[in-house]
């Protein structure tokens, strides 16, 4: 009895420095930053993180989230949700364009005004907001004067607490494909701060007064502590496979793996890879807001690349598959919600890879139309074998090693031993001659 009372004790007493050990995380908590960094196409990766990062900040009940943005835009409507999800955040979100050199353009410029607090580094970009059509250009008139001014009340919504001059701007991005430096998206107000690195960044923010959920709310960043919230292994590798570069690559990849199983076929495993890498591909362009059309044309491409090898036209169909493949790359990823071009030179070095695969398997399939069949009844004519049993004109043949009934095909008789050579095949039957 007396034993138990004293672990009674030591389980009481270890409970009590438990609840003040998670006291005092709790309180560290309030002095800390999430910093999340977001990169690439505005994807549903993006928006899973993003929204993985503000329920981990709200349940460390951190300071505020520092999302260090660098996208070329994207899907409105997931625009739309991310912007949904900041807005409605308890933890202040500031947005912040990093690194030197990186952008906020098109679903970007959106997304950096939905912060409650906004800043670039030096020598970033933001704006750059009007839509194109499908394969990069212009919209007809009407169907741009609806979506632009859908755009433009969504933005102007966002800017408002911003000033007149961020607001005009804001517009101008829309309408006239506007875009400002670091130094000028300052002047504009269109953000709060140009700040050198997180350090510079945590620095000015100290202090500084933002509304959430309709309150004021002064940020204490003085002396805080700062905790980079990492993507899952599988969130990386999806934001990999979502890359447009990386998507046409392994497309590209798989369906010449899928041509090499056609010359080569009983092995499977280049099958089976090709397949493999071409569903991931055609996963990774899903997440990306794709111009069909462009689509369309790749596909075409490598079904006229591998119609050559089954109806040889000595390189017709492979010079169309490679218009089609480039044309179909160069339009893939430019829409009304995004415009992202693969670098030309790595577009060209696919579609020439495929055309140089397809060639060697055009050279394969000539040179197997040429050969002697060694195997079946086609491979028995114009066999030599010899005679077993005198054909007078009816007899046995040895041929390949098999015991054959045969006719002499002139009805000359031919003696045991002398080579015949066989004409046709007429049922179990061989017509044979004389070998010269």
């Amino acid at each position: 009895m007396q034993h138990f009372k004293r672990l009674a004790n030591i389980v009481y007493l270890l409970l009590i420095v438990s609840h003040l050990l998670a006291t005092l995380a709790l309180a560290q908590g309030g002095r800390e930053v999430l910093v999340a960094d977001v990169s690439g196409p505005v994807t549903p990766i993006m928006l899973s993180f993003i929204e993985r990062a503000l329920a981990e900040a709200d349940l460390r009940n951190a300071e505020a989230v520092i999302i260090r943005l660098n996208t070329p835009g994207g899907s409105v409507d997931l625009t739309k949700e991310i912007i949904q999800v900041m807005i409605a955040s308890d933890v202040p979100v500031v947005v912040y364009v990093w690194p030197p050199g990186g952008f906020a353009a098109s679903a970007g410029t959106f997304i950096t005004l939905a912060g409650h607090a906004a800043a670039m580094a030096p020598n970033t970009s933001i704006g750059a907001a009007s839509p194109v059509d499908g394969s990069g250009g212009e919209i007809d008139e009407t169907l741009r004067a609806k979506i632009e001014n859908i755009l433009v009340a969504d933005i102007k919504s966002l800017a408002n607490r911003r000033g007149d001059e961020a607001i005009e701007w804001a517009q101008e991005a829309i309408t006239e494909a506007k875009a400002a430096n670091a130094r000028e998206a300052l002047e504009l107000g269109v953000i709060d701060f140009v700040a050198e690195d997180l350090d510079d960044l945590l620095s000015q923010l100290d202090g500084f007064t933002v509304k959430v959920g309709g309150e004021e709310v002064a940020l204490n960043t003085g002396d805080v502590r700062t905790s980079f919230f990492e993507p899952t292994a599988l969130e990386e590798l999806l934001g990999i496979i979502a890359t447009p570069t990386i998507a046409l690559l392994l497309i590209s990849v798989g369906s010449l793996a899928i041509v090499y199983e056609i010359i080569n076929p009983g092995g499977y495993i280049s099958g089976i890879i090709g397949v493999i890498l071409l569903v991931v591909g055609l996963f990774g362009v899903g997440q990306l807001p794709v111009n069909y059309a462009g689509l369309a044309l790749i596909l075409l491409a490598i079904g006229l690349f591998a119609a050559e090898l089954f109806t040889p036209t000595f390189g017709a169909l492979t010079a169309v598959g490679i218009a089609a493949f480039i044309l179909g790359a160069l339009i893939l990823f430019n829409t009304s919600e995004f415009s992202y071009r693969i670098p030309i030179p790595s577009i060209i070095g696919i579609a020439l890879s495929l055309a140089v695969i397809v060639g060697l398997g055009m050279r394969k399939v000539v040179q197997s139309m040429k050969n002697q069949p060694t195997t079946g009844r086609e491979a028995m004519i114009d066999a030599v074998g010899t005679v077993k049993v005198p054909l007078d004109p009816q007899g046995r043949v040895l041929v390949y090693g098999e015991w054959w009934s045969a006719s002499s095909e002139d009805g000359q008789p031919i003696n045991v031993g002398e080579q015949i050579r066989v004409t046709k095949i007429d049922g179990f039957q061989l017509k044979v001659k004389k070998a010269e």
